[in-house]
């Protein structure tokens, strides 16, 4: 492993764990920037999927109860989701680090425009049983393909009359849930090989306390400032990879 292996490594591990500890969420929307510009989509992502599992299982023990008592709306994202993991997967055999490099940044623009607009959208009320199963089933798929696998639910869940309670009782246990299964497809695609198991080693640790920090400064922010910091975070990381890689395609 080179030096700058190492520091792409850690500064994407430092960033995704920082946002989830943070906001919950996006740990690969951060991660997965510096990850590609060190190895190929498969690893990235391979590698990625267990920090973002890393991070999450904190928070689905603090939600355990809603949890319990939403066991059915759950199910309606996760079971769709479990048939759009691996065909997300298999994309990631044709899709190329550059195409996987505009999708997160596009996605990271996309939060940034999705929270900064957030008061204004209206409250989708009803049964929306198909919606549900449908969101889930796309975010298994871009779980499979970039461990995207909270964007779409969670703008969609915010959408919904739900207690905060309610809404992270999906999000949570459905997001590591999907990676989970991730982690394992990949496994028996032979994604985790020494290799990955070295940039873990100098990742896990990095996300872990990076992490922390981001619980800590979560505590001391109330929601007007916690809002704001998210959207200046994630248009920045949007518009930074966007431009990186709009730079590379002129030179080529």
């Amino acid at each position: 492993m080179t030096g700058e292996t190492a520091a792409m490594l850690v500064a994407g591990a430092a960033a995704g764990g920082f946002i989830n500890g943070l906001a919950g969420f996006g740990t690969a929307l951060f991660a997965l920037g510096f990850f590609l510009e060190a190895m190929t989509a498969m690893q990235a992502v391979s590698l990625v999927v267990i920090l973002s599992v890393v991070s999450g299982v904190q928070g689905v023990v603090l939600v355990r109860r809603e949890m319990m008592a939403n066991q059915r709306r759950l199910m309606r994202f996760l079971l769709p989701a479990i048939l759009g993991i691996p065909i997300g997967i298999a994309s990631l055999d044709y899709l190329e680090a550059g195409t996987l490099k505009l999708v997160i940044g596009f996605f990271l623009v996309l939060y940034g425009g999705f929270f900064a607009l957030r008061r204004n959208l209206p409250q989708i009320t009803g049964d929306r049983h198909k919606t549900d199963m449908s969101v889930g089933f796309l975010g298994g798929l871009l779980g499979g393909a970039a461990s995207l696998s909270g964007a779409l639910p969670t703008m969609w869940c915010s959408m919904r009359p739900w207690s905060k309670g309610e809404t992270r009782a999906v999000l949570q246990p459905y997001n590591v849930a999907v990676l989970m299964i991730a982690i394992i497809l990949f496994w028996f695609r032979g994604a985790y090989t020494a290799e990955t198991l070295y940039h873990l080693a100098v990742a896990v640790p990095a996300s872990l306390i990076a992490a922390q920090l981001g619980i800590t400064v979560f505590k001391r922010l109330n929601d007007g400032l916690f809002r704001r910091l998210l959207v200046v975070m994630t248009f920045i990381a949007g518009t930074v990879l966007l431009s990186r890689e709009a730079v590379a395609m002129l030179h080529l």
